[in-house]
């Protein structure tokens, strides 16, 4: 393990900032690629000596090719998760920016990869590469389910699973993309689906919220998606590959009362607008669990239960 060297991008973000958690705890060297700054959610995850064992690169812009290949080129990468991207509000706010960083941002990472020598990536795709729900047959998605975005996120989104599928058939670098979907706990604070995590972080601030969506959709704790982008990582693999998350499919209302049977005085205070997403209700993962075999997924119960624990610590803590 001590030869082996992970480079995130985008590690200061929910999902990222967890993918280093579990990288530091388990010893292994990790280098953080992050335009970002603000180390909020890794002081809200890990304790400052294993910040300590972090390594930062300069610059840490994805948009930005001679800066990606230089730090390619002044270590030993022999993994990389690309987690970088600007969540769907700000692609809305800035479509060009948002193109930018989405687009040709993993491009960028596909091209230094390609000129470091490394075969293989992992990187975040997304659920947002389909259409509304009404559009396809009932129940799971199939893996084989047509792509039909309907925000810019999601369009970049599939661009960039038809870019690793360019990139393995002229240059062989092979790749698995991962498409969350409601990703909840620690550290999500911001994006569409932020909503549910806020909402426990209300309720431990004893403060009402009001969720601006509701209906059925899959829900996925950031400890076990990080989880899986490094499980990803390690596994061998060939091809161009694109995968759903299952996670766990509960109604707004069941999230609501798992959060106030975790914090009772919070009863009443949260709403929501029972208008679910424009999306499908959850997919099937069989085609992920034949490439990585077990897939990290706890309760849903159980991940809201822990992420509120987590946040009274921190405001214990004075840390949030």
């Amino acid at each position: 393990m001590s030869e082996t060297h992970f480079l995130v991008t985008g590690a200061l973000g929910c999902v990222g900032a967890w993918v280093v958690r579990n990288l530091v705890q388990s010893g292994v060297t990790v280098t953080i690629y992050d335009l970002g700054t603000d180390l909020k959610r890794l002081k809200l995850l890990m304790s400052d000596e294993e910040i300590a064992k972090i390594r930062f690169a300069q610059g840490g812009d994805v948009t930005n090719l001679d800066m990606l290949k230089r730090t390619f080129d002044e270590n030993n990468f022999t993994h990389v998760i690309h987690l970088a991207a600007l969540q769907v509000p700000f692609c809305r706010a800035n479509p060009s920016l948002g193109a930018q960083v989405n687009v040709t941002g993993t491009v960028n990472v596909f091209e230094a990869v390609r000129h470091a020598g490394l075969k293989r990536l992992v990187y975040a795709s997304s659920v947002a590469v389909y259409g509304p729900r009404e559009n396809y047959p009932p129940g799971l998605l199939a893996h084989d389910a047509p792509l039909d975005p309907r925000n810019l996120y999601g369009v970049y989104k599939q661009a960039n699973e038809g870019t690793a599928r360019i990139y393995h058939a002229d240059w062989g670098i092979s790749s698995i993309g991962l498409r969350p979907y409601t990703i909840y706990g620690p550290g999500r604070d911001q994006g569409m689906t932020s909503a549910p995590t806020n909402a426990m972080l209300a309720a431990v601030r004893g403060e009402s919220f009001h969720i601006p969506f509701g209906g059925r959709c899959a829900y996925q704790h950031a400890d076990d998606v990080a989880k899986l982008f490094i499980q990803a990582a390690y596994v061998p693999f060939e091809g161009a590959g694109v995968f759903n998350l299952k996670g766990e499919i509960a109604h707004m209302r069941e999230v609501i009362e798992m959060i106030e049977r975790a914090v009772p005085e919070s009863k009443g205070k949260i709403t929501f607008d029972d208008t679910p997403l424009a999306l499908p209700e959850g997919a099937d993962d069989s085609e992920l669990r034949k490439v990585v075999g077990s897939v990290p997924s706890r309760p849903l119960a159980e991940g809201i239960a822990q992420t509120i624990e987590h946040f009274r610590q921190a405001k214990a803590a004075g840390i949030l």
